[in-house]
């Protein structure tokens, strides 16, 4: 077996080339879960950013058009999640399910009304996201293999992540975020406007999961395919919950996705089962949903048991 070609440096570009979509939407879907909000529509978000950034590409063959227009698509998409989970008061979840059959069904009639194309969309029209050259890298071999060379919204998620820690952990907004979650009453009761911060949270949602689409559709595929995203929202939705909504742990987490989905590609490779290869990021997802709930579980043994301890 050719290990260099299941754990080289290729393998390992390719994972964060496939972890950034990932990233981007667990890192929008930490701004609804700070907020208490259970937002399970992060696939459907994805899929409507894939979709417009396409069409806006294809029609200006203008990368930077298509943020501008997949950054508004996703606000919209994020400003009519939370008028339904916000100020009507509708279930999270039917709410998110919604969002998500509406994405796919509404992307793939638009696809083929537009377009005329059953599948997918590739034209010479589209223009891709950049790949950014550092040429302090050229001369370091694999790290440069890796990390160079990447798409634009690799590097825009790695500075997220630190961005958003920061305002999460260390500003005011940051705090009235949490508060939204954790203790709303309290929130309320310094002035400061629940619905408004739950708000802000399902916008910038809503951006940063278009975004996310966006790169599978311009920065990693170059094309639009119908479902593009592939469950992708759901397995973001896990590094959010097994990360507590923690940027560092959500990019770790991602990664190991990430990584998880190049294997299974590359075990394609040397003759492994097709279905069996593509279940593997699928696998990895559940387990990391099944050690959340048991440490989530004994946080609440714990709690339960502390009152006790002190009587």
């Amino acid at each position: 077996m050719n290990w260099e070609a299941l754990f080289g440096p290729s393998v390992l570009e390719a994972s964060l080339r496939i972890a950034t979509p990932l990233l981007l939407a667990a890192l929008g879907g930490a701004f609804t879960h700070h907020a208490g909000i259970f937002n399970i529509a992060l696939e459907g978000m994805m899929l409507f950013g894939a979709f417009f950034a396409i069409v806006a590409s294809y029609y200006t063959s203008n990368w930077v058009i298509a943020i501008a227009v997949t950054i508004l698509v996703g606000m919209i998409i994020g400003l009519l999640y939370g008028v339904f989970t916000i100020h009507l008061k509708a279930d999270f979840i039917v709410t998110g399910i919604a969002i998500n059959v509406l994405g796919l069904g509404l992307t793939t009639y638009l696809l083929r009304a537009l377009f005329h194309v059953k599948a997918g969309l590739q034209d010479a029209r589209i223009a891709p996201f950049p790949d950014i050259n550092f040429p302090f890298l050229n001369s370091l071999g694999s790290i440069n293999e890796i990390f160079n060379d990447q798409s634009l919204f690799t590097y825009v998620s790695w500075i997220l992540v630190v961005v958003l820690w920061l305002i999460f952990y260390r500003t005011p907004f940051g705090l009235h975020l949490r508060a939204a979650g954790e203790h709303p009453d309290a929130l309320e009761t310094a002035g400061v406007s629940l619905t408004k911060t739950r708000y802000i949270a399902a916008v910038c949602c809503g951006v940063l999961c278009a975004l996310a689409g966006a790169h599978l559709s311009l920065g990693y595929l170059n094309q639009y395919v119908i479902n593009v995203t592939s469950g992708r929202g759901f397995i973001s939705m896990a590094a959010v919950l097994f990360g507590g909504g923690n940027p560092v742990i959500i990019i770790l987490v991602s990664l190991l996705f990430g990584f998880a989905e190049s294997m299974s590609i590359r075990f394609q490779g040397i003759g492994v089962p097709g279905y069996f290869a593509l279940m593997i990021p699928y696998v990895v997802t559940i387990l990391a949903l099944v050690v959340w709930s048991i440490q989530k579980q004994q946080k609440l043994q714990q709690a339960e048991s502390a009152p006790e301890s002190l009587t």
